[in-house]
C-alpha cells in the first residue's frame, strides 16, 4: 500500500461514503481554514489504486521553530479496529509528515468510545469501540484523557437525536411532556423560524453577543460568521435559522382565544340559570373558576403583548442557531436567545425547526452538539444538558484526542511554549478584572 495526494474530487468520493464523515473532512471546511492560515492536504492509503484510508490533514507552520502542526478534524478516516490498515496508514502518514517538516499530527476522531442513554448512563451489553481506542494507543498516540469539560479541539460529549427514518410523530414521542407543551404554545404565540440571508448575519451576531453576554464568552466578529458563510453556505452545508414573533398575530390569537373562553362562560352561566343546562354544581362551579383565571390570565397577556409592541415594534428576532449539515447529520454548531425575551424559549422552537428538517430530509440523526459530560446537578451548565435531553435521544461519548508525535523534542518545546502563552493570557484577563 502506498500513501499517496489526492485531488479535492477523489478525497470527496471517497470521504463521502465513508461511516466517519462529518463537514469537518470536506474541501469546504478546508476552504474555510485555509483563509485562517491553514494548509490542506488530502491524503489516502492507495491499494491497487483503491483508497483504503484517508484524511484531510490541515497544517499551520509554527514561527518561533518553523515546523508544522498537522491536525485532521474528525479524522482519521479509517477503520480504527483493523489494527494492520490503521498501522499502515499511521506508519505512512508519519513518513509523509517528516517529508512535510511536521513535528505532530492531533487526531480526534468521529467514533464512539462506548454507548449511553440519555441520562448519560453506561448501557449495559451496549456497543462500544474499546478496541479502536486499545488500537491507537498500542501504535503509540498520545490519549489526551477522558475529559469532561470541552477543552478539546472539538467537543467530545455530544446529545444526539437518532432519526433513522422515523416520523416526526414518533420522535416527538420520546420528547419530554414540557417540551411538548412549550413547543404549542410557542406554536401559539405565533413564534416561528425562517432561514435568513447573507445580508442578515447581523442578526444572528447580535444573537450570539447576547448571549456570550450572558455566559460570559467571547463571541466571533461578524467577519467570521461571513467567512463561514461565503465557504460552507453555497454547498448547503451551513444554514442559519432565527425565531421570530409577529406580536400582531399574537395578539389577535389572545383576544381570539378571550372571545371563545368569555362565550363559552356565558353560555353556560345562562344555561345553567336558566335550567337549561344540568350539571353538578361543583363541577359547575370549579368550570366557572377555570373559566375566569384563563380570562384574567389573557387580559394580562394583552397588556403585555401591548407593552412588547410599544418596546419592539410588531416583530421581534428571539434567538437564533447556525446549523452545519452534511453526511449522515444536522449539526447545531452556535445559537443563542435575546437575554430580554427569554421568556419566550424560543431555542425550542429553533431546535425543532431543526430536527424537522433532518426528518424531512432523511438524515440519520441531529446533533446538538456539545455537553460538558459532567452529570452532577451542581455544573453549572447542567441545565444546557437538561434542555438538550428534554428533547429525547442519547449521550455521546468520543474516543477523544490524540496526539502522533514525530518529533519529540519539538513536541515538548512547543507545549512549553502554549502552555506559557495560554498562562500569560489567563493573567492579562486577571489584570484586566
Amino acid at each position: 500500500m502506498k500513501l499517496v495526494k489526492l485531488n479535492e474530487n477523489e478525497f470527496k468520493d471517497f470521504a463521502d461514503k465513508h461511516p466517519q464523515i462529518t463537514f469537518h473532512q470536506t474541501k469546504e471546511w478546508a476552504n474555510l481554514k485555509e483563509k485562517n492560515n491553514w494548509t490542506p492536504y488530502y491524503i489516502g492509503l492507495k491499494d491497487n489504486e483503491k483508497i483504503k484510508a484517508g484524511a484531510l490533514l490541515l497544517a499551520k507552520e509554527i514561527p518561533i521553530i518553523k515546523k508544522k502542526l498537522f491536525y485532521s478534524p474528525r479524522g482519521l478516516l479509517v477503520d480504527y479496529n483493523n489494527k494492520e490498515l490503521l498501522e499502515e496508514f499511521t506508519k505512512e502518514i508519519k513518513k509523509f509528515l517528516k517529508k512535510e517538516k511536521g513535528f505532530l499530527l492531533k487526531i480526534d476522531p468521529y467514533v464512539e468510545y462506548q454507548e449511553r442513554d440519555n441520562n448519560g448512563n453506561i448501557i449495559e451489553d451496549g456497543y462500544n469501540n474499546y478496541n479502536s481506542f486499545d488500537n491507537l494507543k498500542s501504535l503509540g498516540y498520545k490519549h489526551f484523557g477522558f475529559n469532561l469539560m470541552q477543552d478539546t479541539l472539538q467537543p467530545r460529549w455530544m446529545h444526539v437525536i437518532e432519526i433513522n427514518g422515523r416520523t416526526e410523530e414518533e420522535v416527538q414521542k420520546d420528547m419530554e411532556s414540557k417540551t411538548r407543551q412549550i413547543l404549542r404554545k410557542n406554536e401559539k404565540s405565533c413564534i416561528t423560524t425562517r432561514e435568513i440571508s447573507r445580508d442578515e448575519l447581523i442578526i444572528f451576531k447580535n444573537i450570539m453577543e447576547h448571549t456570550s453576554d450572558r455566559r460570559e464568552f467571547i463571541d466571533r466578529p461578524l467577519s467570521y460568521y461571513e467567512s463561514m458563510w461565503d465557504s460552507l453556505h453555497e454547498s448547503g452545508i451551513l444554514k442559519v435559522l432565527i425565531a421570530e414573533i409577529d406580536f400582531n398575530e399574537y395578539e389577535n390569537n389572545t383576544k381570539k382565544e378571550l372571545e371563545e373562553i368569555e362565550k363559552s362562560l356565558k353560555d353556560r352561566i345562562y344555561k345553567h340559570d336558566n335550567n337549561l343546562l344540568k350539571m353538578n354544581e361543583k363541577k359547575y362551579e370549579s368550570s366557572n373558576k377555570q373559566d375566569n383565571e384563563s380570562i384574567e390570565r389573557l387580559n394580562k397577556q394583552l397588556e403585555k403583548i401591548k407593552d412588547y409592541k410599544n418596546e419592539y415594534g410588531e416583530k421581534k428576532t428571539l434567538g437564533g442557531i447556525l446549523f452545519l449539515i452534511y453526511g449522515n447529520e444536522v449539526l447545531s454548531l452556535y445559537g443563542g436567545t435575546d437575554d430580554n425575551l427569554m421568556q419566550f424559549q424560543s431555542a425550542y422552537t429553533v431546535h425543532y425547526a431543526g430536527i424537522k428538517y433532518a426528518i424531512d430530509n432523511h438524515y440519520k440523526r441531529y446533533n446538538f452538539y456539545g455537553i460538558t459530560g459532567d452529570f452532577n446537578k451542581d455544573n453549572p451548565l447542567y441545565g444546557l444538558y437538561l434542555f438538550k435531553k428534554s428533547f429525547g435521544g442519547h449521550v455521546v461519548e468520543l474516543l477523544g484526542e490524540f496526539d502522533l508525535v514525530i518529533s519529540p523534542f519539538w513536541y515538548h518545546t512547543y507545549n512549553i511554549a502554549y502552555s506559557l502563552y495560554h498562562n500569560i493570557k489567563k493573567l492579562k484577563k486577571k489584570i484586566k478584572r
